[in-house]
């Protein structure tokens, strides 16, 4: 599992890079990234690009779940990158967990998505 988070100089923008099978270890390091992009803007912007991407360990599933409850409305937008067979459940998953606007790229949009993320 590879898994990097960037913070957008220029604002309330995070971007995160995933491939392999999301570990609850990643979210140890992801949530308090996370978190203190909210406490410093409010509600924040994030763009999660899939690289084979293969899911979630039942602990990260959880560690989840849990992040989207407590941060329900500090997402502004979520746009998510990755092949167009994560589409459909991705967005399905996402979507009762929060009230951003929620946004599926396939890979070669990722330009497309960052762009998005980042207007108005």
């Amino acid at each position: 599992m590879s898994y990097h988070v960037t913070e957008d100089p220029d604002g309330n923008v995070l971007e995160v890079r995933v491939s392999g099978t999301l570990s609850a270890e990643a979210y140890d390091r992801f949530v308090p990234q996370t978190e203190a992009l909210i406490e410093k803007y409010g509600k924040v912007r994030m763009l999660v690009e899939l690289r084979d991407f293969h899911g979630w360990d039942a602990g990260a599933l959880w560690k989840d779940v849990k992040f989207d409850l407590k941060h329900f409305n500090d997402l502004e937008r979520l746009a998510i990158v990755g092949d167009s067979k994560w589409e459909k459940g991705m967005s399905a998953f996402c979507k009762p967990f929060t009230t951003a606007t929620v946004k599926y790229f396939d890979t070669s949009e990722l330009a497309a998505a960052k762009a998005w993320i980042r207007e108005g």
